[in-house]
């Protein structure tokens, strides 16, 4: 695991932004593993300057999403499905049928995870996959606890996982209970890793990420059985290392 330290969000995003432009450029055809959240939203904008003032395309470039909430249809400004589409999708040359997140309005849910690990697979994996990481360590919606062996699954969400996003919806009543992602053997199959970690309220997550032990008690900490994950943190969310 290789630690890149950057003073702000700002650089973290430039950072990470430019190992993917690198990867996309060197290989037209991959398919990248996404995340959604305020996190990632830097690191999206700059892929969409770089579209647009160097011409990086992604006509031939696939997209999976870690994850989706239940019962929110695609067109929920909530969804992820929405997040994606307004913040990155709907400003690149991406084909929409390349991109794919899970689908949470599914009339079978079992089978929708089954559905999306085998998409997975049909893609060849993932080439370079985009995480962050919660506040109790978990990584997609794996909470703690999640078995380290486990694939895309529903998962019921823990309170604070649901009080961390609740700033995205009007109240926390609003946060849905559920969600489908990708379990942890689904990520750590992805041939490369780029976990993106920024400001103080995860300063803890990271210090145990890096010093703790391997446990499903903490989820993110199974990444520390890949061979090749890239963590970039700014200087707050570093404060404790």
């Amino acid at each position: 695991m290789k630690l890149i330290r950057t003073e702000n969000y700002k650089e973290m995003s430039l950072e990470a932004g430019k190992i993917i432009v690198e990867k996309i450029r060197s290989n037209p055809a991959i398919t990248l593993g996404l995340a959604t959240g305020s996190t990632p939203k830097g690191v999206y904008e700059y892929l969409i300057h770089d579209c647009v003032a160097n011409g990086t395309t992604y006509r031939e470039a696939k997209t999976v999403n870690l994850d989706e909430y239940i019962g929110l249809p695609a067109k929920d400004s909530n969804s992820y499905h929405y997040f994606m589409s307004q913040s990155l999708f709907n400003h690149l040359d991406i084909n929409e049928d390349h991109t794919h997140i899970p689908n949470g309005t599914a009339a079978n849910l079992e089978q929708e995870c089954l559905r999306y690990e085998e998409l997975i697979n049909e893609l060849g994996g993932v080439d370079l996959q985009i995480l962050g990481i919660g506040q109790n360590g978990h990584i997609g919606f794996n909470e703690p606890g999640t078995p380290f062996s486990s694939r895309t699954h529903l998962v019921t969400l823990a309170q604070n996982t649901r009080e961390a996003n609740s700033r995205f919806f009007n109240s926390i009543d609003e946060v849905p209970t559920h969600a489908i992602t990708m379990g942890i053997a689904s990520i750590l199959e992805s041939k490369e890793i780029l976990l993106l970690v920024s400001g103080g309220n995860k300063a803890e997550a990271l210090l145990k990420l890096i010093n703790g032990e391997i446990s499903e008690d903490f989820p993110a900490s199974a990444l520390k059985n890949h061979n090749n994950v890239i963590v970039i943190a700014d200087r707050d969310a570093c404060k404790y290392i």
